[in-house]
């Protein structure tokens, strides 16, 4: 009886060894897309950038009026690739989460950027064998000792974006 359960508990051991290496392998695909992705708005490959992203993707930027299907956003970044400067985001900090399935994963990211520090955060999804950037979140991190200063700045221009927004005409 005690071998039985012997081979039982090292059979069960092995097969979640497995999981827990399988994801560990998929967030490193998933960390190094990600970075790939950064990269290549780093050297302005525009292809690359995009080929990253799934047909169906939505980025959103720090502004308010900037939430983009795949196509609009490029169409805003092709002049900056086309100019052979895009953006320049590192990550320096960064989460990754996986379903169950093992098709789509979450993550956030601190970035270092042009604009100090930044927060990504987005999904993931598995196409073949690939992982495609299926949504990205963009915004720029305020020191809470600061909240008020950055209100005072906004409140002008955001002030007339939320009428819009929240006025159906």
């Amino acid at each position: 009886m005690t071998t039985k359960i012997s081979i039982f508990l090292l059979m069960f051991i092995g097969i979640c060894s497995t999981t827990v290496r399988a994801q560990v392998l998929e967030k490193e695909k998933i960390a190094a897309t990600l970075d790939a992705w950064h990269q290549a708005a780093a050297q302005a490959k525009f292809e690359a950038y995009f080929g990253l992203m799934s047909h169906d993707a939505i980025f959103i930027g720090t502004d308010a009026k900037e939430n983009w299907s795949k196509t609009a956003f490029q169409a805003f970044a092709k002049p900056y690739f086309d100019k052979g400067k895009a953006w320049s985001f590192t990550a320096i900090e960064r989460h990754i989460f996986l379903d169950p399935t093992g098709k789509l994963a979450w993550f956030d990211e601190l970035l270092s950027t042009q604009m100090k520090i930044c927060r990504g955060s987005g999904v993931v999804e598995k196409v073949g064998k690939e992982w495609k950037i299926k949504h990205y979140v963009l915004s720029m991190t305020i020191p809470n000792e600061n909240v008020d200063e950055v209100v005072k700045i906004k409140t002008p221009i955001e002030d007339g974006v939320m009428k819009k927004l929240t006025t159906k005409e």
